[in-house]
């Protein structure tokens, strides 16, 4: 009889010893979140990379041009401003130049038209008000700047805000830009209802009246100055 047990316990460790081993996960894994799935490099695949792939030679170039050209409007309004009592120090100045780039660019306005708007508007000095409390660079009225700011988020902290060059620059070419989308692209009607007021330009519209176009014709010449010198510029 003890034989056959022998026998037995031999024959049951030799079909044991044939099964596939199963491997339980280990600790690190299974506190990892492990569940038993294979991963791609485990099936012959390749890795995924969380990189993003090189930029061509194209795209790089075509980076390197938007920036060189925005420099050279940058260069450009500071030359202007240069000849303009705009009572700020050198450094403002270029800070102001950059702004002006930027916010035409991001509102798909002329920057020689921006800069255009500020010269009939207040020659350049950015703490310019006029008669009727119009104030700063491109003479917003505190209402309209108020109204402006809610919709930018920008801090508002009374009329005062518009003697800021920055803000006023900003406002103005936000402006500009929703009236000229008003009357669907055209500059010139923009320009008047810019300095008239819409809600006039409305009427005279409505009535069939003329547009004043003294206002425009100013903004137009000035625009022009600017796009010669450009022009002759290198």
């Amino acid at each position: 009889m003890d034989r056959i047990w022998l026998a037995l316990l031999i024959a049951c460790a030799l079909i044991a010893s044939a099964l596939p081993i199963k491997h339980a996960p280990a600790p690190a894994a299974a506190a990892a979140g492990w569940t038993g799935t294979v991963d791609r490099a485990d099936r012959g695949l390749p890795a995924v990379s969380s990189a993003a792939p090189p930029e061509s030679d194209s795209q790089n170039e075509s980076r390197s041009a938007d920036v060189s050209e925005e420099e050279t409007i940058v260069a450009q309004i500071l030359q202007r401003l240069a000849v303009r009592h705009t009572a700020l120090a050198e450094r403002e100045r270029i800070r102001l130049a950059r702004t002006i780039a930027r916010e035409a660019r991001d509102h798909r306005l002329d920057p020689d038209l921006v800069m255009a708007v500020i010269e009939v508007e207040s020659a350049g000095y950015h703490l310019a008000q006029s008669r009727v409390g119009a104030r700063g660079l491109m003479q917003l009225l505190p209402a309209t700047g108020r109204e402006l700011a809610d919709k930018l988020d920008i801090e508002w902290i009374g009329p005062e805000t518009l003697f800021d060059p920055f803000i006023n620059v900003r406002l103005g070419t936000a402006y500009l830009r929703e009236l000229a989308n008003r009357y669907d692209g055209d500059i010139n009607l923009a320009l008047a209802a810019y300095n008239w007021g819409p809600g006039r330009i409305d009427g005279r519209l409505r009535r069939g009246a003329a547009v004043p176009s003294r206002y425009i014709q100013q903004v137009r010449r000035a625009t022009d100055r600017y796009a010669v010198a450009s022009a002759d510029r290198p």
